[in-house]
């Protein structure tokens, strides 16, 4: 069976299922799925050098903000 985000196993009903795939170099970008949506990815080109955050509501998961901190520029 398919599991939300792309995971291995379920979550329980009154759990969110999230995954996080870190990118390689400057050839495969990071991404984040957060209850079977994609919030950051190539694709929908808002993932930038560095650290890459979503922020998320705990209680109803509603995506509130992304962003991501340049770390190599400083």
């Amino acid at each position: 069976p398919r599991h939300k985000c792309g995971n291995q196993r379920g979550c329980p009903a009154d759990h969110f299922a999230f995954r996080i795939v870190s990118g390689a170099a400057n050839v495969v970008g990071p991404s984040i799925c957060f209850d079977d949506n994609i919030l950051m990815s190539n694709v929908k080109n808002n993932i930038g050098r560095g650290l890459n955050i979503a922020l998320v509501n705990g209680s109803r998961g509603q995506l509130l903000k992304v962003g991501s901190f340049d770390m190599y520029s400083g």
